[in-house]
């Protein structure tokens, strides 16, 4: 009674296998290796049903007991033979996988440059469009400096003449943060430099900016994405660590270029990065960026003792 029992819950189980799996073949594109196991599932439970009629039967004959060992030779050989087989499919879904990555990469590369030649083109429209205006106005409130004579328009003039200067100030600054030229010709050390200069003549906050590069260039796109990140980092350090000083290493070694970032601020606990309030420190997308340059960017932070960054690049 036992067996009977054993021998009808297998039947059941090796149907209910057997109809998956063939269901699976669908989704599996009727690869020969899903096949052969759907297959073997399904004569297993046609050599469970083989048992069953035996159990009421009586002792098999020598007929039926050569049926029930070639199918249990058929049914290891398509295992086997299934197995070696599968091997394709996993090699296809790391190939749709790699190809899914690829995709992704190329993706997010067209946004970054459609960003860039965005930034450039509102950049040159701003120093092209407005700077000539402005400096037109300028020129015409130095031609009323002789005909004003009492001295409250004087006042006024010369009020007008400085905002007249702070606004072409602020147009280059903001045309230059927005496509910096130092960048595009003279490279990553020299655009990390004046931009590190230009901050620490606001007195806001000490960066110490050392490199062994010089004038050497990287690719076009890997000087965007490292320079990107360091701002990130340096407006981050600014806004929210409540650093005094900040370190910056730009470093090539033989077959790679290394930019390490430290700020003296209080620090965060790094595992508080999913959560959406801090997703709008742009750490993620400082991630996205380097990994689309095939980099590699490290973040650590511990409260009470600052932040640490690293990038890493082949050159």
């Amino acid at each position: 009674m036992v067996r009977l029992v054993a021998l009808i819950i297998s039947i059941i189980l090796q149907i209910i296998a057997a109809s998956i799996a063939l269901r699976f073949m669908k989704l599996t594109k009727y690869r020969l290796s899903w096949i052969l196991l759907s297959l073997s599932f399904a004569l297993m439970a046609v050599l469970k049903i083989i048992q069953l009629i035996e159990y009421f039967n009586g002792p098999p004959k020598y007929t039926w007991q050569m049926i029930d060992e070639w199918i249990g030779v058929i049914i290891s050989v398509m295992i086997i033979v299934g197995v070696i087989l599968i091997r394709e499919l996993f090699i296809s879904l790391k190939r749709a996988e790699t190809d899914r990555l690829r995709s992704e990469k190329r993706v997010i590369n067209a946004i970054i440059n459609t960003e860039e030649n965005e930034r450039k083109r509102f950049a040159k429209d701003l120093h092209d469009g407005l700077g000539p205006l402005l400096s037109t106005v300028k020129m015409s409130i130095s031609a009323l400096t002789d005909r004003i004579k009492d001295n409250s328009g004087s006042i006024i003039l010369s009020n007008t003449n400085h905002l007249v200067n702070e606004a072409i100030s602020t147009i280059k600054d903001i045309s230059n943060n927005l496509s910096p030229h130092v960048l595009s010709n003279f490279g990553l050390a020299s655009a990390i430099s004046a931009f590190t200069t230009k901050i620490n003549q606001t007195k806001a906050i000490e960066i110490e900016f050392k490199t062994n590069m010089e004038a050497q260039r990287l690719d076009n796109d890997k000087e965007v994405v490292v320079y990107r990140a360091v701002c990130e980092l340096i407006n981050n350090s600014i806004l929210h660590s409540g650093a005094s000083k900040i370190e910056i290493e730009l470093n090539k070694h033989e077959k790679f270029v290394t930019l390490q970032f430290y700020d003296n601020g209080r620090g965060f606990d790094t595992s508080s990065l999913t959560k959406e309030d801090i997703k709008g420190m742009g750490i993620s997308n400082i991630e996205t960026r380097v990994k689309t340059v095939e980099g590699v960017f490290i973040l650590e932070s511990t409260p009470g003792k600052g932040t640490s960054a690293l990038i890493k690049l082949i050159e």
